[in-house]
Formats: C-alpha cells, sequence, structure tokens
C-alpha cells in the first residue's frame, strides 16, 4: 500500500497550485458578487493541459488520469470552488460520457474542443419533477426518420448559458422505464433548443446555472450516445465519476477554511495571547485537521481505484459523503472561530460556507450516497 503521490501528480498539484494562487484566488471574491464567470481563465487551463488530465492525448487529453483530475479540482477549490464545480462538469460529466460510450466520430468531433478549453460542457439529467430519483424522466424523444424531436425540460444545469456541448437524457420508450432512457449529445444551437432562465444562487454564485428547454428540438441520430434505451446506465456510471470530482470540490473547501482559521488563530490576540495558545480552540483545530485526513483518503482512494479499472462507485459515493459533509462542517467551524469577522464579507469563509452546501446537494445527495454504500453493504 503507498500513499505516495507519483512524481506527475505533484508536478500537476504544484502547477495547478501556483496557477490558482496566480489567476484564480485574487479574484474570487469579486466574482462571487458580480456572478460573472471567468471564460478566459478557464481557457487557459485548458492550455495548461489541466482540463484533459483523465483522458489520452490521442483525444486532445493530457494522460494524467482522475488522481490527477482530483489534484487540480482539490487545490482550485480552495480558491474558488464555482471554477472547480464548472471544470468537473465540463471535464467529467460532459467529456466523460462521451470517452465512455461515444462513436470514434463522436470522439473526434467533440473531445479536443473541451479537453482544451475551447468550449464548455454540460450534462443535463435533472428535471422539475425527477431531482434523486432520476428515473423519473419527462423529456421525451421521438425517432422520427433521420432525427430525434425532443420536448421537455431539464432544470439546474451547471455551465449551461456558456456551453457549446450538453449531455442530455430522454425517454425513448416510456413503456420501458429506466429502460427507455437514452442519452444524446446536444449542440447550442439545434433548432427548438433554447436556455431559459439563469438561477440567482445562494453559493458557487459564478458557476452558471440555468434551465434547458426542448420545443420540437431536432437532434440528428448520428447524435443518439451509447445505444438506445441504455441511457440510465450511461447517467449513473457518469455520475459515479462526477462524485470523486464534487468529493475533490468540498475537500478543497475545507483545506481552504482551514488554512484561512489557522492563519487567523496566529494571529489574533484576545486575553493577552494568540487564539491558538487556547486550548480548546486548538482541538477544534485538530478535529478539523482530522477530518480533513480522513475525507482526503477516501478521495484519492476513489480516484485511484477509477485509475486502476477497479470498481468505484460505492468508494466515489464514500469520498463524496465524507467530503461534502466536511466541508460543511469545517467552513461552518472556521466561521465560528474567526467569531464576527468570519461572518463578514471581508473575508473569504462566508463564502466558502456558502458554497460549501451544495455540494452535499448535487451529483446525488449525501442521503443518496448512504443509499449506495448501505445497498452495497446488504447487498
Amino acid at each position: 500500500m503507498d500513499f505516495q503521490l507519483t512524481k506527475q501528480q505533484e508536478q500537476v498539484r504544484q502547477m495547478v497550485r501556483e496557477f490558482t494562487a496566480n489567476e484564480i484566488a485574487p479574484y474570487a471574491a469579486e466574482r462571487d458578487k458580480t456572478g460573472i464567470f471567468p471564460l478566459e481563465t478557464f481557457k487557459k487551463l485548458g492550455e495548461y493541459g489541466v482540463i484533459g488530465l483523465p483522458y489520452p492525448k490521442e483525444y486532445g487529453g493530457s494522460g494524467g488520469g482522475y488522481m490527477a483530475y482530483a489534484l487540480a479540482v482539490e487545490e482550485i477549490s480552495k480558491a474558488d470552488a464555482s471554477i472547480g464545480i464548472s471544470y468537473s462538469v465540463s471535464a467529467s460529466l460532459c467529456a466523460g460520457p462521451i470517452y465512455m460510450f461515444g462513436t470514434e466520430e463522436q470522439k473526434i468531433k467533440y473531445l479536443p474542443d473541451l479537453l482544451s478549453g475551447r468550449k464548455l460542457g454540460s450534462f443535463g439529467l435533472t428535471e422539475p419533477n425527477a431531482g434523486s430519483d432520476a428515473a423519473g424522466q419527462q423529456c421525451i424523444a421521438e425517432l422520427k426518420g433521420e432525427h430525434y424531436v425532443l420536448n421537455g425540460q431539464k432544470i439546474f444545469i451547471t455551465n449551461s448559458p456558456l456551453s457549446d456541448t450538453f449531455v442530455v437524457f430522454a425517454m425513448t420508450d416510456r413503456s420501458k422505464g429506466t429502460r427507455g432512457i437514452s442519452a444524446f449529445i446536444i449542440e447550442k444551437g439545434f433548432p427548438g433548443f433554447s436556455i431559459g432562465q439563469v438561477e440567482d444562487k445562494c453559493g458557487i454564485r459564478s458557476a452558471q446555472v440555468a434551465e434547458l428547454i426542448f420545443e420540437d428540438c431536432i437532434i440528428p441520430k448520428k447524435n443518439l450516445l451509447g445505444k438506445e434505451g441504455k441511457g440510465f446506465g450511461i447517467a449513473m456510471k457518469t455520475l459515479d465519476g462526477g462524485r470523486i470530482g464534487v468529493a475533490a470540490q468540498g475537500l478543497g473547501i475545507a483545506e481552504g477554511a482551514f488554512e484561512e482559521a489557522k492563519k487567523y488563530m496566529k494571529e489574533r490576540k484576545q486575553f493577552g495571547k494568540e487564539l491558538y495558545k487556547f486550548q480548546g480552540l486548538s482541538w477544534m483545530m485538530a478535529d478539523m485537521d482530522m477530518k480533513i485526513e480522513q475525507a482526503k483518503l477516501l478521495l484519492y482512494k476513489a480516484a485511484c481505484d477509477k485509475d486502476q479499472g477497479l470498481p468505484y462507485t460505492v468508494s466515489a459515493a464514500r469520498a463524496k459523503l465524507a467530503c461534502t459533509d466536511a466541508a460543511m462542517e469545517i467552513t461552518t467551524d472556521a466561521i465560528q472561530l474567526l467569531g464576527g469577522y468570519g461572518y463578514m464579507k471581508d473575508y473569504p469563509l462566508e463564502r466558502m460556507m456558502r458554497d460549501a452546501k451544495i455540494t452535499q446537494i448535487y451529483e446525488g445527495t449525501n442521503q443518496v450516497q448512504k443509499m449506495v454504500i448501505s445497498g452495497d453493504i446488504f447487498k
């Protein structure tokens, strides 16, 4: 058992850390205020090979593997969870199913632009009446000659106002339940496809989230992803990998909050001594440190499982549950350690706490993760 990162993984982490310090961290608070996503910064991540880390070079990737990808999401999310999730969605939830289930023609057409950062991608599964119950899809796609006609709505779709490529799920045979769901690759500009309301969110405010609206949307038959009726399996497999990305986002938020609290406790004095010299407060930091290390081990285990071709559904669920719960707990405790200052926007912790909450909800609520884990225990 080896707990050491490879030389290449260490290099990726250091490179992303430096990029984040110079390009992302200085403007995170301003982006939180304006809600504007930094497309040029995202494109730079692509130019540095960060977005394509999990994929082979033949499709425009960097060949770094999923572990290197998780490290990159973690480092970015320490400073700005909005960019962390936008990166994760485009690289994992959109590019992932195209790489795993797409035809060679589809891979060659879509992956190079996604992995280079020239284009953003989105993943369209959630509907007004199909959240945790992903099987309750209401979008309908009917085959008519050489194209499908799609009608329906998706909600809470990350990156969608800025995306060019969308992996979307719809019913092609309602009588078959989950076996009647199919997956499609949809491009911005397809007839009958539009972006609806852009959401005003509590956290991850510069990540763009909106509705997808399909009104007799025309999808070429060749844009079916995988086989008809196999969409539910594609979605679940994709979410397994996506949960590793959200776990990395949660871990990054937790680590960022921990460092802010540590810095403050070394500088702030009360009753004539620095805060860290009060045992009760220093023990809070010890608990936070332990939670981070526990979560980190579960995340890295899940990423290694995926890289090694081992089953990772349950390890990804454990990682997502542990890392995102840690993010919420640690950001809350970090604010407590800073007292009134922690609640003010002059410090980044209130933003980190707002960002942390959504990580317990999307890509499968943490209650869903417990269903996955307990289901494996009692199978």
